[in-house]
């Protein structure tokens, strides 16, 4: 901005526009001696004439029109940038980025955004999906606000804030046989439908099959929780999900669940930047997956 007043800018307009000293003062409620300050200041600041009197009437010199044409840009994004702000100081938040795998999108963000939107109508929602380490480096890269991931997580300048735990369940289509126990032994000798590679999901449940020393070999591997259920629904073979995936009366009908032996669980957390500015959207959206965890 190298300087430049916005008052006297201001003040400059009004004289032009009024076309007297007196008369801007009695508009901006200062005195004419004020007014005459002002001008004197900018002039000195710009080191050339903006006004000068021609009979009673005060008219902008050539560099005066010229600066005229720029100080009503100015005035105008000024306005604008204070319109702005007025909308993030306001009863209203305006916007929330969010990022999260594909499982927390469909079961557990409704009822979270569904309480936002009843409480700020106005608020913008964003919400992309991925796996956790995509979701942790745009929040890194400040191109998302907050993301819910699973655990385990790292990151330098991470607020990192664990919420649910949910366990992980053998799935299978309703009616198909189900084995008495499902250790890691069992069910690696059936057909496993089973997370893609890559994600903390596909490692908690290959980590549990190393621990009791088996390779895991899943027959097909997706990375669509949806997906997986509809071959497991379609006879093609049983999944190890989590439960909160099946939460539901179509799922209850169409599928059988059975807990693993030994148990096996995942923590869902929340991760923004230590430094973020935590604006009044973000506050409620915070607020709202923590209720999560109550």
């Amino acid at each position: 901005m190298r300087g430049l007043n916005l008052d006297q800018l201001q003040t400059f307009l009004d004289v032009v526009e009024l076309g007297s000293f007196s008369a801007a003062a009695r508009k901006q409620g200062l005195t004419q001696p004020a007014i005459s300050l002002q001008l004197r200041e900018l002039e000195k600041r710009l080191g050339v004439r903006l006004i000068e009197r021609i009979g009673r009437k005060a008219q902008p010199t050539a560099a005066g029109v010229e600066l005229s044409l720029h100080a009503e840009r100015i005035g105008a994004a000024a306005d604008a940038a204070l319109d702005a702000m007025a909308d993030h100081t306001g009863n209203q938040p305006r916007r929330v980025r969010i990022g999260t795998g594909a499982t927390a999108s469909i079961h557990l963000l409704p009822p979270a955004l569904k309480a936002l939107r009843q409480h700020f109508p106005t608020m913008e929602i964003t919400v992309s999906t991925g796996n956790a380490a995509a979701i942790v480096e745009a929040v890194q890269e400040n191109r998302i606000d907050i993301g819910l991931v699973t655990l385990p997580v790292s990151g330098r300048s991470l607020d990192i804030r664990p919420l649910v735990e949910d366990e992980f369940v053998a799935v299978f289509a309703s009616g198909a046989p189900m084995p008495f126990e499902t250790t890691p032994e069992i069910l690696s000798a059936l057909q496993l439908v089973l997370f893609e590679t890559g994600g903390n999901a596909y490692r908690l449940v290959e980590g549990w099959f190393a621990a009791a020393g088996i390779r895991m070999k899943p027959a097909m591997s997706l990375g669509s929780v949806e997906a997986i259920k509809e071959l497991v629904a379609a006879g093609l073979g049983c999944a190890i999900l989590p439960r909160q995936a099946m939460d539901n009366e179509r799922d209850i009908r169409r599928f059988n669940v059975k807990q693993l032996s030994p148990p096996l669980s995942r923590v869902l957390a929340m991760v923004l930047r230590t430094d973020k500015l935590r604006d009044r959207g973000l506050r409620e959206t915070v607020k709202a997956f923590e209720r999560l965890a109550k």
